[in-house]
């Protein structure tokens, strides 16, 4: 899955991007107003706790993380899939989010575990 576009402004590029079953339970749809931009980071901000923030305490979620790290060789970009189930959660929620966990990795391309 491609990480950026060519020629895009870093402050643009989306962090982190949350997902949710519809209402309806028969899609998958983007949790609006649920994202983090780079722009919206402070360097000295514990980026692992605004993600979290970001999730509610008693529903499933499922997430995007776009996450820049170095290795001794180089600069490495992945997108870090997680499944965000609470143990608060209802149990038909827990079933639901577990069972359309494939149909979204079918739509992406790479691994996802």
């Amino acid at each position: 899955m491609k990480v950026r576009k060519a020629g895009e402004c870093e402050s643009d590029r989306l962090k982190l991007v949350l997902f949710r079953v519809s209402d309806d339970g028969k899609e998958i749809v983007v949790d609006k107003g649920k994202q983090i931009f780079n722009r919206d980071l402070k360097s000295d901000e514990d980026v692992f706790k605004r993600v979290i923030s970001q999730f509610p305490e008693k529903e499933c979620r499922y997430a995007l993380y776009d996450t820049c790290y170095e290795t001794k060789e180089s600069k490495k970009e992945d997108l870090v899939f997680i499944t965000w189930v609470p143990d608060t959660a209802a149990i038909k929620s827990k079933m639901l989010y577990a069972s359309s966990k494939k149909a979204l990795s079918d739509k992406m391309k790479g691994n996802l575990l």
